[in-house]
């Protein structure tokens, strides 16, 4: 394996990881200034995320046909130019050279590139690595790949926030650089993977509706709903039942990076000191997280909700490389970025539709909606030892 090219693979995923995160943080407030509602803010993310959704198998099939190396890199290009197509709109209205009445469209269009091209990526660069590994080391190597995306979730918000300070712009043009150094990186040092797609011209065989796909790709989509709705509804929790408590921001931040930090502690430990296999990797890993919701749901104190938010961490950290290794596992050799890219194609659905499932329920009583995940991922346990693709990992 080529740890040079495969490296860059991984520092191509961080930089995405530290946009993905910042533009949460940074792009909502500013839009706000501007004169943009909160639903008009939210649609930008929305319309996105639908994209994503829509071109990631796209874009799988893509990298089995045209090589993995060169789709991860038009996916780079395309998440650095959405970079600069998302803050450069802001700027110029709040330089009155843009009429505000063009902002709303223009902020959508540049956030809409990182949908339709961003999205090559990941299935591309997860594809790679199920092409230069054997399927006993797999699961490590997705986790890593993993680790590497939500490092940068977790230095996004911080260095991005220093830069901030300099001026507005400067974090967005330093991580569409980043994304760029990545792909030069990649082009120079990667060793294309052509024994799939140089020896399989054919159309890929597999839909997402193959019995070797569909149960993955289900319960990964569960899987992101109730990550989604917990994402979205943490600032409402915090100000909800903490309320009374000093520096509310500072909580929510810190209920951010628990979560990302025991995701990747847990990656490294199940995976790679102490590795388990995928079966267990998503039996154990869906128990925690049912342990955890019914915790955060019925334990309302703010200790208690730390440590379910840590416990969440790890149960995610758990099921999200098994089941990339898994589906990836059960697939033939020419089908691999076809497969990754029907799994990158079900990550948005969670946070399309978390403000239609979960935030009524949410609206209705704060605990219900953790009581709704907790039931959703007992539902999951029985699927997952009941059917037989799945109990195949094994």
């Amino acid at each position: 394996m080529n740890f040079t090219g495969t490296s860059w693979l991984k520092f191509g995923l961080f930089t995405v990881g530290l946009g993905q995160s910042f533009v949460f943080v940074l792009v909502p407030p500013l839009a706000r200034d501007l004169g943009l509602s909160e639903v008009q803010t939210s649609s930008i993310f929305a319309l996105s995320a639908m994209a994503w959704a829509l071109t990631s198998a796209f874009w799988g099939r893509a990298s089995d046909r045209y090589g993995r190396r060169n789709i991860a890199i038009l996916g780079l290009i395309g998440y650095a130019i959405s970079l600069i197509a998302l803050i450069t709109p802001l700027f110029l209205a709040e330089k009155n050279i843009l009429n505000l009445t063009l902002l709303f469209p223009a902020l959508i269009l540049g956030r809409l590139i990182n949908g339709l091209l961003g999205s090559a990526t990941r299935p591309a660069s997860f594809a790679y690595v199920a092409d230069i590994t054997t399927k006993e080391n797999r699961t490590v190597k997705f986790a890593r790949m993993e680790s590497s995306f939500l490092v940068g979730t977790v230095v996004g918000p911080l260095v991005g926030g220093f830069l901030f300070l300099i001026t507005k712009e400067t974090p967005f043009y330093l991580f569409s650089f980043l994304s760029m150094i990545a792909a030069i990186g990649i082009y120079f040092n990667l060793e294309p993977s052509d024994r799939s797609y140089k020896k399989h011209k054919h159309k890929s065989k597999i839909k997402w509706y193959s019995q070797t796909i569909w149960p993955f790709l289900s319960v990964a989509a569960v899987l992101s709903l109730c990550q989604a709705s917990l994402l979205q509804s943490i600032g409402f929790y915090i100000t909800d039942l903490f309320g009374y408590l000093d520096d509310l921001p500072i909580l929510i931040s810190m209920t951010f990076t628990l979560l990302a930090i025991s995701t990747i502690a847990s990656q490294y430990f199940f995976t790679d000191a102490f590795p388990i296999n995928n079966f267990n990797l998503l039996l154990f890993g869906t128990l925690t997280l049912i342990f955890s919701y019914f915790t955060m749901a019925f334990l309302q104190s703010i200790s208690i909700y730390y440590l379910s938010v840590i416990l969440i961490g790890i149960g995610f950290g758990m099921t999200r490389p098994a089941l990339a290794s898994s589906l990836s596992i059960a697939q033939s050799p020419e089908n691999q970025g076809t497969a990754a890219g029907y799994l990158g194609s079900v990550i948005p659905i969670g946070h399309m539709t978390t403000p239609f499932i979960a935030m009524p329920i949410y609206a209705l009583n704060p605990s219900y909606l953790y009581y709704f995940s907790s039931i959703l991922c007992i539902t999951l346990i029985l699927f997952i030892i009941t059917y037989p693709e799945i109990k195949k990992i094994r």
